[in-house]
C-alpha cells in the first residue's frame, strides 16, 4: 500500500496486536492467499495497472446522457399509473410477460432515483477495462479470498482504495452490506478473544455508540456483535453531538467506538464530521465512518466526506461501496494493516463469501481512476444542487433530496405524476423509513442537465407545497435520508 506517513498506531491497533497471537495459538488466524492469473495467449505477460493507460474526458460526453435515461416496460409503467405497485399478484403476472420477451412497448424516462451519482455506468474506459479483463482472464478463480480467489486484480483495487482513503490497507467485499456486517462482528469479537470468555463483564465490553439513523447494514451488524456478547450498544439521537457527548461522558467502559454514516441516504443530510473529530480528541474513541454515499462524490479527489472536511486522519476505519458512485459492485473497508488481518479472520461475511470476479474488479479499478481524474463530475453535482435549491427553495445538503409526503399511498400518487411527466422516481415508505414519513427520494447526478432540473423543479413546486424549514424545524418538511 502507499506510504501513509501521518498514520500513527492507535490503542486499538495494540488491542488487535494482542488478540492476533491468540488466534494464531488456536490455529484460527485466517491468512489471505494471493495469486496472479495468466493472460490468455500471452505466457509470462503481466497485467499492467498503470493509471496513465485509462483515458479520461473533460465535460459531459454523448454516452454520459445514456446513464440518465431508462426505458420502462409498458406493463410496469401501467401498473405504476394504476396504483398497483404494491400488489404482489400483478408483479407476478407482469414478470411472465416481460421475462418471455412478449413486451413490445417501452416508455423513455429520465432517471432521478439511482445512485450512479457520477454517471460512470456508460463510461467507455470502464467498459473497456472490464471487457479486456474478461477476454484475458475469464471470471478468474472462483473461491473465497482465503482459499483461491484473491488475485493481483483484487490487490491492485485494494491498494488504490487505501491510497484514496489515506489508510495503510484495504479489504474488498462482495457488497457494502457485507463489509459493515464483517466489521461490526470483528469489533464485537475483540474482547471475548482478549479475555478468553464468551461473556465478558459489562465494564470489559466494547461500548459502541451508533447514530439512530445509521444504515440497516450497520444496525444488523451491531445486532450480530451484541449476540456475540462482546459489546454494549448505545444509540444517540440523529447527528446530535450534545447527546453523544453526554453519553460518552457517563460511559465507564474503557473501549469506546462511534459509528456513523457520513451521508444519510434517506434524508440526504451529512454527519457533523468536524464536531465528531473534536469529540474523538476529547473522548479518545475509535471512529468508524460508513462513507457509502460520500465516496467519489465529495472531496477534492473523491476521497469522500472525511476528505471534504479535512479529517481523514481522524477516521480510524472507513467503509465504502463500489456499487454507487463507482457504478460497479462491491464494498470495502479501508483501515490499518493489522485491522485488515483481524477483519479477514473474524468477519464471517468476508470469510464465507466467494470473491468478486476479475472483470468486475477491473471495472472497479478503472472507476476509481476515472472518478478521481474527472473532477468536473463532482462540480456538476454541486451545480445541480445549487440549481435545485434556487428553483424550489428546498435546502439541498447533498446529492440526495427527500420530499416528505407522509402517507405511503399519497406518496405513490404524487410519484405517479413524476413518472407520467417523464421522470423515474420512487416513493419510499416503511420499513425503509419510519411510519408516516413516506417520501419521494430524488438523486442529483453529474449527467443530468440544467434543463432536467428546471423541468423536475417545476413539477415539484406544482404538486408539493413546501415550507422552507427553520433550523429548529428542519426535520418536519424537507429532509434527506438513507
Amino acid at each position: 500500500m502507499g506510504s501513509m506517513g501521518k498514520i500513527k498506531k492507535s490503542s486499538w491497533d495494540l488491542y488487535v496486536e494482542e488478540a492476533l497471537p491468540k488466534l494464531e495459538s488456536r490455529r484460527t488466524f485466517a491468512p489471505l492467499r494471493p495469486m496472479n492469473v495468466s493472460i490468455a495467449g500471452q505466457e509470462g505477460a503481466r497485467t499492467n495497472f498503470d493509471e496513465d493507460q485509462y483515458e479520461t474526458y473533460q465535460g459531459i460526453q454523448p454516452w454520459d446522457r445514456l446513464a440518465s435515461q431508462i426505458k420502462l416496460p409498458q406493463t410496469f409503467f401501467q401498473r405504476l399509473m394504476d396504483g398497483l405497485e404494491l400488489t404482489s399478484k400483478n408483479e407476478r403476472e407482469e414478470h411472465e410477460i416481460i421475462s418471455s420477451n412478449q413486451e413490445k412497448q417501452f416508455r423513455n424516462l429520465t432517471l432521478f432515483a439511482g445512485n450512479d451519482f457520477l454517471g460512470l455506468s456508460r463510461h467507455p474506459t470502464i467498459a473497456k477495462a472490464m471487457a479486456k479483463a474478461a477476454m484475458e482472464q475469464g471470471t478468474g478463480p472462483r473461491g473465497s479470498p482465503l482459499i483461491c480467489g484473491y488475485t493481483n486484480y483484487h490487490m491492485a483495487l485494494e491498494s488504490i482504495l487505501a491510497n484514496l482513503k489515506k489508510k495503510e490497507a484495504c479489504l474488498v467485499f462482495t457488497s457494502g452490506f457485507a463489509a459493515n456486517m464483517a466489521l461490526m462482528a470483528a469489533i464485537g469479537s475483540i474482547v471475548p478473544v482478549l479475555t478468553g470468555r464468551t461473556r465478558p463483564t459489562k465494564e470489559e465490553k466494547v461500548a459502541i455508540f451508533s447514530d439512530s439513523l445509521n444504515h440497516a447494514s450497520i444496525v444488523d451488524g451491531l445486532k450480530l456483535a451484541e449476540h456475540q456478547g462482546g459489546v454494549e450498544l448505545f444509540v444517540y439521537k440523529h447527528c446530535d453531538m450534545s447527546h453523544l457527548d453526554a453519553r460518552l461522558t457517563v460511559c465507564k467502559n474503557k473501549k469506546k467506538v462511534v459509528v456513523t454514516d457520513s451521508l444519510f441516504s434517506m434524508d440526504g443530510d451529512i454527519a457533523p464530521m468536524v464536531e465528531l473529530a473534536q469529540l474523538r480528541k476529547k473522548h479518545g474513541f475509535f471512529w468508524v465512518v460508513d462513507d457509502a454515499h460520500g465516496t467519489f462524490v465529495w472531496g477534492k479527489n473523491g476521497g469522500g466526506l472525511a476528505e471534504e472536511f479535512n479529517c481523514e486522519y481522524d477516521v480510524d476505519i472507513c467503509v465504502g461501496t463500489l456499487s454507487k458512485a463507482a457504478s460497479s459492485l462491491g464494498g470495502f473497508i479501508a483501515c490499518s494493516k493489522i485491522w485488515k488481518q483481524w477483519i479477514q479472520s473474524k468477519g464471517r461475511s468476508f470469510i464465507y463469501s466467494t470473491i468478486a470476479p476479475i472483470p468486475l474488479v477491473a471495472a472497479s479499478y478503472a472507476s476509481v481512476v476515472v472518478a478521481r481524474k474527472e473532477s468536473w463530475r463532482r462540480r456538476e453535482i454541486r451545480n445541480r444542487m445549487k440549481e435545485f435549491h434556487a428553483l424550489t427553495g428546498i435546502p439541498v445538503k447533498s446529492q440526495i433530496v427527500s420530499v416528505i409526503i407522509g402517507d405511503i399511498m399519497e406518496a405513490i400518487k404524487v410519484n405517479q405524476e413524476f413518472i407520467q411527466s417523464g421522470f423515474y422516481c420512487v416513493a419510499v415508505g416503511p420499513p425503509a423509513v419510519p411510519p408516516n414519513t413516506a417520501r419521494i427520494r430524488l438523486t442529483l447526478t453529474a449527467v443530468q442537465t440544467t434543463e432536467d432540473i428546471k423541468r423536475i423543479a417545476a413539477l415539484v413546486s406544482k404538486y408539493v407545497k413546501f415550507k422552507v424549514p427553520s433550523y429548529n424545524d428542519s426535520s418536519r418538511h424537507i429532509s434527506a435520508r438513507l
